[in-house]
């Protein structure tokens, strides 16, 4: 029995939730062989990585945005563990993709013509990378690929903010930077609220950073973090490092330094700037908020490490 392509759909995805080209696109890929399933929780996406794993998939197709991939992600770990993983394909149906874009994810509709194409005809590229593995002190273990506190996390609760999916987006984004970054110039509200240190002590490779609290931390295996940020320059350098960035610096003197980002240049400051295989976060105690790939949640403490190679479908 040959091994077969298995297209996942989540229908909460913005682009995903009506019928519609995109939607299309993908229940088409049936007529070439592909297996949908069309979910709409998490429940019903750790039963489609349990039936991907019962029949050996070749390649998973992920359609949705950046948490869709974190989620899917993890469960096919789960689901795959111990065995070789399928190779992975974005199609961008959230409202963002950072992540994708990363691996060459542009446009909407005629990309994921291209990659249902490359995958279906097994004539993909492939971009091979590690996953990040959070665990959580709590249990939890989840994968993905930029995880960040500090000003990541402060930064997402101002991005959702209680506002529908629809009113999300990179401009949405873009303009909380740009309030941010205006306001650590004279001290605005927003700019204390997401740059202000967040109490948490980190250890990289086993070696504990001697700072009590962190303006912002970010760990992750991609360059851009979203709106060009390549505040994790290198990312990508080498398959058995991640890189680590960290500051300890307040509003005033860390938000100044958005060009340094933009550019892909170094911090300045105290702070962390290291490729690393691991990294503990100990948020002293109390249950605070983390992001993995745009998703919030929250633990005492927190493990980053790297998983299994795992290859990315390009066009």
């Amino acid at each position: 029995m040959s091994r077969p392509v298995v297209v996942v759909a989540n229908r909460n995805a913005l682009h995903l939730r009506a019928p519609g080209p995109m939607l299309e696109a993908l229940r088409g890929a049936r007529s070439h062989g592909a297996i949908l399933r069309e979910t709409w929780s998490l429940d019903a996406l750790a039963e489609v990585a349990d039936f991907a794993a019962s029949r050996d998939a070749r390649a998973v197709v992920l359609a949705g945005g950046d948490g869709t991939l974190m989620a899917g992600l993890t469960e096919l770990r789960r689901a795959f563990a111990g065995r070789e993983m399928p190779s992975l394909a974005i199609v961008p149906g959230g409202t963002v993709c950072t992540v994708g874009r990363n691996f060459g994810v542009r446009g909407r509709l005629p990309y994921t013509n291209r990659v249902l194409s490359a995958v279906l005809r097994g004539t993909s590229g492939r971009a091979v990378v590690r996953p990040l593995v959070v665990r959580e002190h709590e249990g939890k273990t989840r994968a993905g690929f930029i995880f960040g506190l500090g000003l990541v996390s402060s930064f997402f609760d101002a991005y959702y903010d209680g506002r529908p999916r629809e009113a999300l987006g990179l401009g949405h984004a873009a303009r909380i930077v740009s309030r941010v970054f205006a306001g650590s110039f004279v001290g605005g509200e927003l700019a204390r609220r997401v740059l202000s240190p967040q109490p948490a002590r980190i250890a990289v490779d086993g070696a504990e950073v001697p700072h009590d609290g962190y303006s912002l931390f970010v760990a992750s295996v991609v360059r851009d973090l979203g709106l060009h940020m390549h505040l994790t320059y290198r990312a990508g350098e080498r398959l058995d490092r991640f890189h680590a960035v960290g500051s300890a610096l307040g509003p005033s003197a860390l938000g100044p330094q958005m060009p340094r980002v933009l550019a892909g240049r170094a911090l300045m400051g105290p702070g962390v700037d290291a490729l690393a295989s691991t990294v503990s976060v100990d948020f002293t105690g109390e249950r605070r908020g983390y992001v993995l790939d745009g998703e919030l949640f929250e633990a005492t403490r927190v493990e980053v490490s790297l998983g299994d190679e795992v290859a990315i479908c390009r066009p």
